[in-house]
This record gives C-alpha cells, structure tokens and sequence, in this order.
C-alpha cells in the first residue's frame, strides 16, 4: 500500500476523484450551502461596503465543508492535499448542482 498522495495532472482528472470524496448527499448539501452563503456575504459586502465581513468567508466556506467531510462523509477534506483543484471543485461542483447535472 503506497502512502505517497496521487497525483494529478489536471483538474479535469482531479475532478472525479472530488465528487467521489463528495458522495454522501448531506456533505453536498452543505458545500452548496456555504458556497451559497458566500455569494451572499460577498454580495452584502459589494452593496454595504462593509469590507471587515469579508474575514468571514474562510470559516464559512470551509466550516459548511469540513462539517460535511468530518461528520458526515468521513473523510478528509481534499483542501489538505489539493487546495487549488479542491477550491475549483467546490465551483464546479456548485455550478453543476445549479444546472442539474448533480443532484443532491
């Protein structure tokens, strides 16, 4: 058994292995969630030019998420290992439930 992390050479051959990291409906739920939230935040931010709420948006993007991967999935989360492709993937994966090509 290797210990050595896979590698990937794209995102586009990283992205199967994030939606199989994210298989339980409930952990998908709360990614859409935060990510959702985060939209919100930022909007508020864009029209009340409250900028300190912006400090706000790692702990809910990643609590909504790591909540889902911990309890839930129970796994870890791919950030630890693919922070960039792990951050596309939340993307991805939040436009793809908006156009039905995933459900949760």
């Amino acid at each position: 058994m290797s210990t050595q992390p896979q590698r990937f050479k794209s995102f586009a051959e990283f992205y199967p292995y994030y939606l199989q990291e994210h298989s339980n409906p409930t952990c998908r739920r709360l990614h859409y969630a935060g990510s959702l939230l985060i939209l919100v935040v930022v909007g508020y931010v864009l029209v009340s030019q409250q900028w300190l709420w912006l400090l706000a948006l790692p702990v809910i993007g990643y609590g909504f998420a790591w909540v889902g991967h911990f309890i839930f999935e129970r796994n870890r989360p791919a950030t630890f290992q693919y922070p960039l492709y792990s951050l596309m993937g939340d993307w991805v994966m939040f436009k793809d439930v908006l156009t039905g090509r995933i459900r949760f």
